[in-house]
């Protein structure tokens, strides 16, 4: 059955993504679907210049994906934004990703294509500017007053097929803590790591643990304003590239996910503060758009500065509200 999801205004589709093994084995494909109902397009006429409407997050071949729709978009040299534009994100959780992958969109009364673009091949990662490709469309005018679809067939290439074992094999020397050359203390808790492993990876740590001032004999760290449950998250990122859970159940709360936020800011992890703004994104309610809000005021968080407008702006009591 297809998973639904109210976005910006609008009712989205997202069906199983059906993907096969193909020649090579090391290459898998599938198609991700982002639907515009015929009933919620009006809402996207009345949308403003560069806003856009975005699908939730698709896993898919291993990687996190997402689609966004511009219904205005404006272009150097133009007088006014005239044409639609689709943009497919690459959210990781590493990179490079090699892929191709081919739009359509198909109007939503039999399917019928109203436009398609041809095979498009390359590098997808999660630093700027190679984590998304973006697809000038038709005015929205042309694209179906009936609905559309945005289809994209997307391959994953040189999948790996059997798991990764470093960032296993480095959990388990975070855990185990062999030959950790560096203790901290958080709020009564220790902490023991490899300084090694905290410089290659923190810019803010390498400058702690061996710049100029750095203290001789800097084997012994209190850390302030932080929980101990935070620091052992930050760790675990560390040391295997992987958004950890914040507990035995595998959930991320919005309020863990602030807090991992800031600390992923304070000490320059902008893989990790990046993905813990797109989880924040998807968690943005009435209960929690002021702190999201401030939150992405303080931290320059552009991506959650803009789904805490969009919210508002559909918010219930909003004549373009949310629906």
């Amino acid at each position: 059955m297809a998973n639904r999801w109210n976005l910006v205004g609008k009712s989205v589709r997202v069906p199983e993504i059906t993907s096969s093994r193909c020649i090579p084995e090391s290459t898998v494909t599938g198609t991700l679907s982002f639907e515009v109902a015929a009933a919620h397009y009006p809402n996207l006429l009345a949308m403003g210049v560069d806003e856009c409407a975005r699908s939730d997050v698709y896993s898919f071949g291993g990687y996190d994906w997402g689609i966004e729709l511009y219904p205005y978009r404006w272009w150097p040299g133009d007088n006014q934004a005239s044409n639609a534009m689709a943009y497919l994100w690459f959210l990781g959780p590493a990179g490079p990703v090699h892929t191709k992958y081919t739009l359509s969109v198909l109007g939503n009364e039999g399917e019928e294509p109203v436009a398609s673009f041809g095979v498009l091949e390359g590098l997808f990662s999660p630093v700027e500017p190679n984590n998304c490709w973006g697809t000038v469309l038709k005015p929205l005018s042309e694209l179906g007053d009936g609905g559309f679809t945005l289809q994209y067939v997307l391959t994953v290439i040189n999948v790996e097929p059997w798991p990764m074992e470093l960032p296993g094999h480095l959990e388990r020397m975070l855990v185990k803590g062999r030959r950790a050359d560096v203790r901290f203390r958080v709020r009564g808790r220790n902490f023991r790591a490899h300084s090694s492993i905290l410089a290659e990876r923190s810019p803010v740590f390498e400058a702690q643990l061996f710049g100029p001032m750095a203290e001789k004999d800097m084997r012994r760290i209190k850390v302030v304003g932080m929980r101990p449950a935070i620091f052992k998250m930050m760790l675990r990122y560390i040391y295997t590239d992987i958004l950890p859970s914040c507990n035995d159940q595998g959930g991320r709360s919005a309020a863990v996910m602030q807090r991992l936020l800031v600390a992923a800011d304070r000490y320059g992890l902008d893989r990790l503060k990046l993905m813990c703004e797109e989880e924040l994104c998807r968690r943005i309610d009435a209960e929690t758009i002021m702190s999201m809000h401030a939150l992405a005021h303080r931290h320059h968080c552009d991506r959650l500065k803009h789904a805490c407008l969009q919210f508002l702006t559909w918010s219930p009591g909003n004549p373009r509200r949310r629906l």
